[in-house]
């Protein structure tokens, strides 16, 4: 066959493009809410790990703790042709519409850590069971106050899952009790921990006496409590945190904070990608769609549960 020059020009053209094609399908889009959080750095970085150990390539998006910022990067990756999503959403109801066009257009969405409900064709969710964790702070403040304590209550960010489950696992084992368990503050502090302590720093401000617990949602709000409550030159205060970060494992140990929650996020992280990729592979559906791991409450007395013990200095 006699090539000309327009057909070699031509021929030469397609290839990059064929090559684009073909990585594109090798790829898979992981997305958290926000990496300035080192929960979702932690998560991220299992993400990534497992899509790599599964012969995929990850797409990273940072969410900036932005839905407008996530549904663009799901519109980009549809558009680029992912093979597959593993996401924890940053709001479920705001993240619902990105996630319903990416089940629309052929690409299969695994949820880890939120769950997004409304949206029916997702493959699966992956997570922790956050009412449960909640219900294990609930249980720990019995358990080391029998006879009762008032309480400080930091939720976490307004419109996520697992602030909307903890507080209400926490309340599910204290409501009962109200007349021995006595929140005396409660407020969101978004997650964060300036939040967690400037909030924290105004319930001090207000309240005529300190309170017995501080209980917050994650544990970047916990260690902003503990700074507030140390500026203030107070102790004795039993703070409670929530997702078993190095630093809060630490602080554990060395008796910054009394306990916090692991809800095994990297185990959560490996299970969405593994959930993912088997139908990628073969058609494989979960035969659940929703799997929860069940949270512990980890204290001095049980450190080596932690999934990140090795991390702490």
């Amino acid at each position: 066959m006699k090539l000309t020059r327009r057909s070699v020009i031509l021929s030469s053209l397609a290839l990059p493009l064929m090559s684009s094609a073909a990585l594109a399908a090798d790829k898979i889009l992981a997305s958290v809410p926000g990496l300035s959080f080192p929960f979702f750095v932690h998560m991220m970085n299992a993400f990534k790990a497992e899509i790599e150990k599964q012969g995929y390539e990850a797409v990273e998006s940072d969410g900036q703790v932005s839905s407008p910022k996530q549904t663009a990067d799901i519109e980009a990756a549809i558009t680029q042709g992912v093979k597959g999503i593993v996401i924890s959403p940053n709001e479920v109801d705001a993240m619902a519409p990105a996630l319903q066009q990416a089940v629309e257009a052929g690409v299969p969405v695994v949820t880890v850590d939120r769950r997004v409900e409304q949206v029916e064709g997702i493959l699966a969710h992956i997570g922790a069971d956050n009412v449960k964790g909640g219900e294990a702070q609930g249980n720990l403040i019995v358990q080391l106050f029998p006879n009762g304590a008032t309480i400080i209550n930091l939720q976490g960010q307004s419109g996520a899952s697992p602030a909307i489950d903890r507080n209400k696992g926490l309340h599910n084992v204290l409501d009962p009790l109200a007349d021995k368990y006595k929140i005396v503050f409660e407020q969101t502090a978004g997650f964060a921990r300036d939040k967690g302590l400037s909030v924290t720093e105004a319930a001090l401000s207000g309240l005529a006496e300190p309170p017995q617990v501080i209980v917050a949602a994650n544990d970047d709000m916990a260690l902003g409590a503990m700074e507030a409550v140390k500026a203030r030159g107070l102790s004795g205060i039993a703070i409670i945190g929530f997702d078993a970060l190095p630093e809060a494992l630490a602080q554990v140990r060395d008796g910054g904070l009394t306990a916090t929650i692991e809800q095994f996020p990297g185990q959560q992280s490996a299970l969405g990608v593994q959930t993912l990729v088997a139908f990628l592979k073969d058609g494989t559906k979960p035969a659940d769609k929703v799997l929860l791991i069940t949270p512990v409450a980890i204290t001095k007395d049980n450190l080596s549960t932690a999934e990140r013990l090795g991390e702490v200095k």
